[in-house]
């Protein structure tokens, strides 16, 4: 493992979350170069500009708008773009709408893109979007990964974190299977302090109740439908979420991720891009971690793949 820094980040797609994750790039000071590419060119000027004015104040990093030849010799590009649901139109309209997106503008990132470059694809549905790319693309399934349930299993920590009273960095826990509704926490697999949740919770003497889990765990799953629905979309934190996954890899970190990576059978599961805890680094993906679930969790993650592969099977793309 090393901790050399080259650096270069393409993010295609200066909306909310793409800004926001240059600005969040920026604060960590983990790239020097970020290239904001995006359709309409006045608004990633815009966005770049303002996100420049703020180079004193942050370690030296170069801010600029760029085109699809930026991502060519980029460490990580990422894919934030992505058409907004209209009036009336149904998901899976919508999600027609990005993969006839993906299919033209992925290609163009790739064109004469460096074997070494990871694309880290963030627009939603992830997984099935990260499917395309990896579809539509040259590169090594390895190389070509979603953010998946990063997020969700940062909301994990934050909600055991809140219900425990204890600091999130002490919480150990992760969401696997689909970004999105049928998304999975692995309770069996909780744990703060070294103790699993069940045991925690005894020795701290709370009385939790039969329900609690699945309490926690609607909190989890509503989170962003919450948030949606209060300010109108989500930002912040799936941005720090995919600054994770960069330093993860500009920095070949190793470091231990819930992305969305494509199945080889583990836990029986082929063809599919969803989420299990996976080794992170310079390379992309360099090990999906298969452990032990419990009955009800691995049927859970199987439902969660269906749900996935028929939407694929619903686009034709296999």
């Amino acid at each position: 493992m090393t901790t050399s820094i080259k650096g270069k980040v393409a993010i295609v797609g200066a909306g909310n979350v793409g800004a926001t994750t240059a600005f969040a790039l920026m604060n960590s000071g983990t790239v020097s170069e970020i290239a904001l590419i995006d359709i309409n060119r006045e608004k990633a000027e815009g966005e770049a500009m303002d996100l420049s004015h703020g180079g004193a104040f942050v370690e030296p990093v170069d801010v600029y708008v760029g085109d699809y030849e930026d991502c060519w010799d980029a460490d990580v590009v990422v894919i934030t773009a992505g058409a907004s649901q209209k009036p009336g139109e149904s998901r899976m309209e919508l999600l027609e709408r990005n993969v006839d997106i993906f299919e033209d503008m992925v290609p163009q990132i790739t064109d004469r893109i460096d074997p070494e470059t990871v694309l880290l694809v963030v627009t939603n549905p992830v997984d099935i979007l990260s499917y395309v790319t990896w579809e539509v693309s040259n590169l090594p399934h390895e190389r070509i990964i979603g953010s998946g349930t990063v997020l969700d299993t940062a909301r994990f920590k934050q909600v055991l974190s809140q219900h425990c009273d204890v600091a999130a960095q002490n919480v150990h826990a992760y969401v696997i299977g689909e970004h999105g509704d049928s998304e999975v926490p692995v309770w069996s697999s909780a744990h703060l302090a070294g103790m699993p949740f069940d045991d925690f919770c005894s020795a701290c003497l709370r009385d939790c109740g039969p329900d609690i889990k699945d309490e926690l765990s609607e909190k989890i799953a509503g989170a962003a439908y919450e948030i949606i629905d209060k300010k109108g979309a989500t930002n912040y934190a799936v941005a720090l979420a995919t600054a994770e996954i960069i330093d993860a890899i500009v920095r070949d970190e190793d470091t231990i991720l819930t992305v969305s990576t494509l199945m080889q059978g583990q836990h029986g599961l082929d063809d599919v891009y969803l989420s299990l805890p996976s080794v992170v680094n310079r390379r992309g993906v360099r090990q999906v971690l298969e452990y032990d679930l419990t009955d009800e969790e691995h049927e859970q993650l199987h439902a969660s793949a269906e749900t996935l592969q028929d939407r694929l099977d619903e686009l034709d793309l296999r």
